[in-house]
């Protein structure tokens, strides 16, 4: 488990070029749910913008020379035919902005050029492109009034013209027409498809940051509170006792010394933790070895603490000692903190296939008062391995915190 923070512009840059995301065996990276396809490269957003617009004018252009060569037109002529030639490769340029005029100006650029050569010359490979891009960027109003108009506009000048347009060459025109409206429909759900993966890997990306920084302020709500809740006992103690005991002052002072010390030690871990770039344990990982000087350390004139080991030596996963240490540790702050205590037991036990954490003091009790931050924390991280957490009363009179988890939960 670790504490790293996501790159939000690597992930990000992933998603831009990979449609959709897979892990190594192929599964979507967002929920590791198998789609049945290969990863699928998507070009960058300059390739698809000038391909169709190089692929058009090579088609069309030399096209158009040639047959102005080929018929012998005049300079005119053979000049207006290359520039209709072009102008629609040239109006794809427009697409990524403006799709919608731009299938109106192609299609009006196809059907003067399909009026001047009827019969003779390749086909308008623009009007093909403009209508794929303009179906899949949403323009469909545009794309498809555009198209018709042009389509029947071309047939019935063409009538009128006295052009002698074969039934099989409209009905095919017709279909080639209906395929790229096909087309663009496909690309269309194709981008509205990659569009929600990025947005809900996006999503998923911010809910573990967001679960990561409540991670990381648990651990150093912890780590700080427990610390400095040690650190104002003591000092207490020390500025009550400097003139009367000042041995015992002396040990208080020493006390504050070795908790504010342990403290930066751990808070240095936590933060190491965060800047490291590789796969990293949690930390710090305590372990109920260390619940003994634990106890120790909440001890203070006035303020006893106690530890009933009922283990037998029996050693819990690594997940669960660290959340019953810190459980217990946020207890015993609570206890010396709030609680107005003077005696404090912290029971450790197994139960069947749990690890059983009881704190109980003989202070104010829990009857009225709010749960805070740190009650919570210790909540989350129970259920964070399948456990609870109970607060309530304790037979000696004050609060009773339970903690019940896994027996073999691992990091």
């Amino acid at each position: 488990m670790s504490l790293r923070r996501a790159d939000p512009a690597r992930a990000s840059q992933r998603y831009d070029r990979w449609m959709p995301v897979t892990q190594g065996d192929g599964r979507p990276h967002w929920d590791g749910r198998w789609d049945g396809r290969p990863d699928r490269f998507r070009p960058p957003p300059g390739v698809t913008l000038l391909a169709p617009v190089i692929i058009s004018l090579l088609v069309q252009v030399p096209a158009a020379i040639g047959i102005a060569v080929w018929l012998r037109v005049g300079w005119a002529a053979g000049l207006a035919q290359v520039a209709l030639a072009a102008t629609g490769p040239l109006a794809l340029l427009a697409a990524r902005r403006y799709p919608g005029p731009t299938v109106a100006v192609v299609s009006a650029a196809a059907l003067a050029d399909l009026l001047l050569t009827p019969d003779v010359g390749p086909p308008y490979v623009a009007l093909a492109f403009a209508i794929v891009l303009g179906i899949a960027r949403g323009a469909m109003l545009w794309t498809v009034l555009s198209v018709v108009v042009a389509w029947v506009a071309a047939i019935v000048l063409g009538a009128v013209v006295g052009l002698d347009w074969h039934p099989f060459r409209i009905a095919l025109t017709t279909a080639l027409l209906a395929a790229c409206f096909g087309v663009g429909a496909f690309v269309r759900v194709r981008r509205e498809r990659a569009e929600e993966f990025r947005a809900e890997a996006m999503r998923r990306r911010q809910t573990a940051e967001q679960r990561e920084r409540v991670r990381i302020a648990r651990e150093l709500h912890d780590v700080i509170g427990h610390a400095l809740s040690q650190i104002n006992v003591q000092a207490s103690v020390g500025l009550h006792l400097m003139d009367r005991d000042p041995e015992q002052a002396r040990s208080a002072l020493s006390a504050v010394k070795e908790t504010s010390r342990t403290a930066l030690e751990e808070v240095r871990s936590v933060l190491g933790v965060i800047r490291t770039e590789g796969d990293a344990p949690l930390a710090p990982q305590a372990e109920l070895a260390e619940l003994p000087r634990l106890v120790a350390g909440v001890r203070s004139p006035g303020f006893d603490a106690e530890l009933v080991d009922r283990l037998d030596g029996a050693v819990p996963g690594r997940a669960a000692q660290f959340a019953a240490y810190r459980i217990a540790q946020e207890a015993l702050t609570n206890v010396v903190r709030h609680a107005g205590a003077t005696r404090a037991v912290v029971a450790v036990e197994r139960l069947g296939d749990e690890l059983l954490v009881t704190v109980d003091d003989d202070g104010a009790g829990v009857q009225g008062s709010p749960e805070g931050s740190g009650i919570l924390g210790m909540r989350e991280r129970a259920a964070l391995l399948g456990g609870s957490v109970e607060v309530g009363a304790s037979p000696r009179g004050g609060t009773r915190v339970t903690a019940r988890l896994p027996w073999g939960a691992t990091p």
